[in-house]
């Protein structure tokens, strides 16, 4: 099944974001060679695909899991978690309705 995570990131922390990086995109690309990452991204804190300094509010990840137990555990070894980039990280089941 699908499962949605979103990661809010705690105030100022684009440095920690920036550090951590690769370890989460390593993760990522992991999910995307299993043909399980549905889509991934961040989302910028303000109106623009380059948010510059202004940095980032959290991140969406849609993937494959086996249950959900599974798709928390996963998220809450993300380096991003780790390092306290995120403040809050929220799981929740996903249905695909578009595109089909």
């Amino acid at each position: 099944m699908l499962y949605m995570i979103v990661g809010e990131d705690r105030p100022n922390s684009l440095a920690g974001r920036l550090a951590t990086r690769p370890a989460h995109l390593a993760r990522l690309q992991a999910l995307q060679e299993q043909g399980r990452l549905i889509l991934a991204g961040p989302c910028p804190a303000i109106d623009s695909p380059d948010p510059g300094p202004a940095g980032f509010s959290g991140s969406l990840i849609v993937a494959e899991f086996a249950s959900l137990e599974a798709a928390k555990t996963w998220a809450d070894a993300d380096p991003f978690f780790a390092a306290g980039v995120y403040a809050k990280v929220s799981v929740k089941p996903f249905k695909k309705a578009l595109p089909a």
